[in-house]
């Protein structure tokens, strides 16, 4: 029997893979039900992957991507998880992003049916089950169950991001009993601290700022956030959560700049806020001129009480509005986890150096992605690596 622990995207298509095989796979996870978070990701629909050319897609993973994480995707593209998906009776489609959804909108459909589709290959599941590490013999050990005898393991335990439905990151403390240091998990994918006015937070929170940009050093990040009670959120501010958490980790603060019109020059602005009127207030003369919503009219107050009519500086202001980033949310609100299993700990299949037959996958390992499918793509595409690492070592001879 291999055992496949937790049940979330990378162990279910590493129970797949193996159970494709002929093998016989049991999957455990300590929930009472799986693909918990999983369902918490398709809530608002269920982003799967993205369209655009693969060189692109993998591009997204940051220039420092463990060319192992890079490897197991361009093997598993999404034009690959498209198809499994559509195996699975899911029809999909692009949205004007670029991003792959379920047209069903939402992970249940597709987890139902890929529940199914594990069944009839004979996979088992036993829910409830706490892994608690390895005994002496290398039996694998749950909370209140006897020791356990595996042929194999393929550990996927997630990273540490909304611990109550299951990831809570207790795997860290019981690989550092086995000698397999990890890196500390840190959140990705989390929104920033900005200290609004009371003001601006009660009328604002829970509103988009529309196709803006934000800058800082030189990483920049284009999309939609959203303003709320303790800074912002969304897909603007993800793939800077990273770099952002470290440099304000110390307890400092660094700026970042926003754009509020990234589609004009900053001389072109400057012309289009030579046309407000001048018997027209400010607020008027922005929405008129520049299409410019009350938040952000309010965000360019909430920086600066005095704002220039000069169009010249308030221009410059628009394309540059300085926000200062306190911190980013904990790992507890966090959308996913870096840091964890050092890609130096795993050979080229994905098995830990130091524990021959255990294998790791997912979030567990130390690599990073913004949202907008590239973060599932890689959470399927290494549990896919692992489970054919798995078939790989079992080869007779």
């Amino acid at each position: 029997m291999i055992a496949v622990i937790g049940a979330g995207p990378a162990g279910l298509m590493a129970a797949e893979t193996l159970a494709q095989a002929g093998e016989a796979v049991t999957v455990f996870d300590q929930m009472p039900s799986v693909g918990r978070k999983f369902l918490l990701a398709g809530r608002g629909g269920l982003n799967l992957t993205h369209s655009e050319i693969l060189p692109n897609f993998l591009n997204r993973y940051g220039s420092d991507a463990s060319p192992q994480l890079i490897d197991a995707v361009r093997a598993y593209p999404p034009e690959r998880l498209r198809i499994w998906a559509e195996g699975l009776g899911q029809t999909l489609f692009v949205g004007s992003s670029g991003r792959v959804f379920p047209k069903a909108m939402k992970a249940s459909p597709l987890l139902r049916a890929w529940l199914q589709r594990l069944a009839t290959l004979g996979v088992t599941f036993r829910l409830r089950q706490r892994w608690l590490g390895f005994a002496d013999d290398g039996a694998l050990l749950f909370e209140g169950a006897e020791p356990l005898r595996a042929e194999g393991v393929v550990l996927a335990l997630g990273g540490a991001s909304w611990p109550k439905l299951g990831s809570d990151g207790h795997w860290t403390a019981v690989l550092a009993e086995n000698g397999i240091p990890t890196t500390p998990l840190r959140p990705a994918n989390a929104g920033l601290r900005i200290g609004w006015t009371e003001h601006f937070r009660e009328k604002f929170a829970g509103t988009p700022l529309k196709s803006v940009a934000m800058r800082w050093q030189d990483r920049v990040s284009r999309g939609d956030g959203i303003i709320s009670t303790y800074g912002m959120e969304g897909g603007l501010v993800y793939p800077l959560t990273s770099a952002l958490h470290e440099a304000t980790a110390s307890g400092g603060k660094v700026e970042v700049a926003i754009d509020l019109r990234p589609e004009l020059s900053e001389p072109a602005l400057a012309e289009k806020l030579r046309q407000i009127r001048p018997r027209d207030s400010l607020s008027t003369g922005l929405k008129r001129c520049l299409a410019l919503a009350p938040n952000a009219i309010s965000l360019l107050r909430e920086v600066s009480r005095d704002l220039p009519r000069d169009p010249g500086p308030l221009a410059h202001l628009i394309k540059h509005l300085p926000l200062t980033v306190t911190g980013t949310e904990g790992l507890g609100r966090a959308i996913s986890t870096a840091g964890g299993v050092s890609w130096d700990e795993i050979d080229g299949r994905f098995m830990l150096k130091q524990l021959p037959g255990v294998f790791v996958a997912g979030e567990m390992l130390d690599w990073d992605a913004p949202t907008g499918g590239y973060l599932l793509q890689a959470s399927f595409a290494t549990g896919f690596a692992a489970g054919q690492g798995m078939l790989d070592w079992r080869k007779p001879g």
